[in-house]
């Protein structure tokens, strides 16, 4: 089980706008903590001792915020991304990660064990393990099915498609981070698909677990309505 985490924590926000426009997105608040506290409380929970946040916009709100982290039981350092470094490009400049090395978004609320995940990523003998969920999407058209000549086949009227989605929780090996170019720009999905095209292994860990990612203005409020539910398992 990893000690350290890296904390992706840097985003601009956009789809909470107005509200990101003054305010970092990790430190809206659900359920009256914010969100990223949240997440290091649970993290907290689940063993992890130290965590890196990888910050950028309006990054001296967080380091007020959080500072050496001792009030959360943690040792939390930064690393600040002067250059946009994506999602994964930010772990070719940190120094002594673990191996797997915990990375996540820091602005999703889940339950997810991640000494489970650890154990199937192991146990796969992944070069990364990347948690996944399963979403519904509602397609408010008629979708049609045409042949060559441009003849209906099949119509299907608002349906409702099921998609394995990523839930930004993801263990990344040093193999995998052997894939990086120092200080480069890449995103979690291009160090998939490398990883993919270079014949690593690549695993999904399932969970039914809660998992909820605030970026979108109406799961924002559906997670301030569902945290007083959930509070002992962020160690409230």
């Amino acid at each position: 089980m990893p000690t350290r985490a890296v904390i992706l924590a840097g985003g601009l926000g956009t789809r909470l706008a107005p509200y990101t426009t003054v305010f970092p997105k990790p430190l809206m608040p659900v359920g009256g903590k914010p969100v990223l506290e949240l997440v290091l409380r649970r993290l907290r929970c689940q063993g992890i001792r130290r965590a890196t946040l990888a910050v950028s916009y309006l990054e001296e709100l967080i380091r007020a915020f959080f500072g050496d982290g001792a009030k959360l039981g943690l040792e939390l350092d930064y690393y600040r991304e002067e250059l946009p470094l994506g999602t994964a490009g930010v772990l070719s400049v940190l120094d002594n990660l673990p191996d797997p090395c915990l990375v996540m978004n820091g602005d999703v609320l889940t339950t997810i064990d991640i000494a489970d995940m650890v154990r199937v990523h192991h146990q796969r003998q992944a070069a990364m393990t990347v948690a996944t969920q399963t979403r519904e999407v509602r397609i408010d058209y008629g979708v049609l099915e045409t042949s060559a000549e441009g003849n209906i086949t099949d119509y299907h009227e608002k349906p409702v498609l099921t998609h394995v989605v990523s839930a930004g929780v993801n263990l990344i090996s040093a193999e995998a981070r052997g894939y990086l170019r120092r200080a480069e720009r890449c995103d979690i999905p291009t160090l998939v698909m490398r990883l993919i095209e270079r014949g690593a292994r690549v695993a999904t860990y399932h969970s039914d677990a809660y998992w909820r990612d605030i970026g979108r203005p109406e799961d924002y409020e559906a997670a301030n309505a569902e945290f007083p539910t959930l509070m002992a398992e962020f160690g409230l």
